[in-house]
């Protein structure tokens, strides 16, 4: 079974992602993925608590890196987002693009785990919050500056995984940055 092999995570990843490709979401059982990563079910539960987390495990990586980019020092709160969204674009290099397209097909295609993809974002959003308060933001100012950055991000990723795109996550993040704030000032 594979059993000492390293990269057991990234294999049961990798598995998971080419099933539910295949035959959905629903369709695909850890069994199954274990098997087709050549481990056990045993090794699968050590690395994941479900199957729907081996498409959010990184969620507190996720937000760590969006949160250490945030400047130390209080400032213009929707600056502070831009530094924020310069770090978390770091997050995305060109090689992991078709992970991310294929993760994004197979979240398209299930209601529950578009829920979970909008719970991980509304997450960052408070974390992002509350960071910002405790910087001196007041909490209105802040709230709607992590919101604004968390849309921004939002769309970035979409236009990012789009058939085609082939632009830089930093280049399209900077883009849709620059569309919101032209909108704002119409």
């Amino acid at each position: 079974m594979g059993r000492w092999q390293g990269g057991a995570s990234e294999r049961l990843r990798d598995a998971a992602l080419g099933l539910f490709l295949t035959q959905g979401y629903d369709g695909t059982t850890v069994a199954e993925i274990a098997a087709a990563a050549g481990l056990t079910e045993r090794t699968f539960f050590r690395h994941f608590a479900d199957k729907r987390e081996v498409l959010f495990v990184d969620q507190d990586e996720f937000e760590r890196v969006f949160l250490s980019a945030l400047p130390d020092d209080t400032g213009e709160p929707m600056a502070m987002i831009v530094g924020v969204l310069d770090g978390a674009a770091t997050l995305f290099p060109e090689e992991r693009r078709p992970w991310s397209r294929a993760r994004r097909s197979v979240i398209a295609a299930n209601v529950a785990l578009q829920e979970r993809e909008l719970l991980k974002m509304s997450s960052l959003a408070v974390a992002l919050t509350r960071a910002l308060t405790a910087r001196g933001v007041d909490a209105a100012s802040a709230a709607l500056a992590a919101e604004a950055g968390v849309t921004v991000f939002r769309t970035s990723f979409a236009l990012w995984v789009a058939e085609g795109e082939r632009r830089t996550f930093k280049e399209i993040q900077n883009a849709v940055l620059a569309r919101l704030q032209a909108l704002l000032v119409q």
